[in-house]
């Protein structure tokens, strides 16, 4: 096991063992046990009472932080040409079609998100086996796919995310950095769990969320307390 150094050594005296903080000390909290030298990420680890394995009760949802991510999102705009003005005037950081897909079939992949629209769709499926283990695959129901292009783009740069349920049940998702004030990060964490909760599925029994735990990069996980929640 890797030595703690002195600092992470403080850090963890100040997460109390086994106490559970609400939503505002956790994202305090958060801040104050931050050891890195540069702007670290912000997560929050959800877990819920599911089963992923089965269809019904699958939980998968897109949001809007309030306050965004604070990462500058790269977005690759997959249009015809009667789209990509209104791409490039939305922000998009790469806009164009057939130069793009050749460029991703050939392993580029250096973007955060892909907007694209039905029409396109089909192109795309050939190259489902390098977008999709990236997590990069367009899809309707994340609102990357869709005519609406300039709008989509104007969300996923404004600090719209995508998040879903991984194999052990947990959901994932940035919400800010440690440079953000801890009324934002809390403010940006009650949003994502307020629609977690309404994707809450009919089949799932018992308890919903389980467990909650924001930590930034290198950090030791803050246990928020799940009745301020539930």
């Amino acid at each position: 096991m890797a030595k703690l150094t002195k600092k992470q050594k403080e850090a963890l005296s100040k997460v109390e063992k086994g106490k559970f903080y609400n939503l505002e000390e956790g994202s305090a909290l958060v801040k104050a046990v931050n050891t890195t030298k540069f702007d670290a990420s912000v997560d929050i680890a959800v877990r819920l009472g599911v089963d992923p394995r089965k269809a019904n009760q699958m939980v998968r949802g897109v949001v809007s932080l309030p306050h965004g991510t604070g990462k500058d999102v790269k977005v690759l705009a997959l249009v015809t040409p009667d789209k990509e003005a209104e791409a490039k005037e939305a922000g998009a950081d790469f806009v164009g079609l057939d130069e793009y897909l050749d460029k991703i079939k050939n392993g580029w992949t250096d973007i955060d998100v892909i907007v694209t629209m039905p029409a396109v769709m089909g192109k795309l499926g050939p190259l489902g086996k390098v977008l999709g283990p990236r997590g990069l695959m367009p899809n309707p129901k994340s609102g990357t796919v869709t005519m609406e292009i300039g709008k989509a783009v104007s969300e996923v740069k404004a600090g719209k995310i995508d998040f879903k349920v991984d194999k052990y049940g947990i959901v994932h998702a940035p919400i800010g950095k440690v440079s953000f004030n801890a009324e934002k990060l809390k403010e940006n964490a009650a949003e994502l769990l307020q629609t977690i909760q309404k994707l809450k599925p009919t089949a799932a029994k018992g308890t919903y969320v389980k467990s909650i735990y924001l930590s930034s990069t290198m950090s030791p996980g803050i246990a928020i307390d799940t009745k301020t929640v539930n």
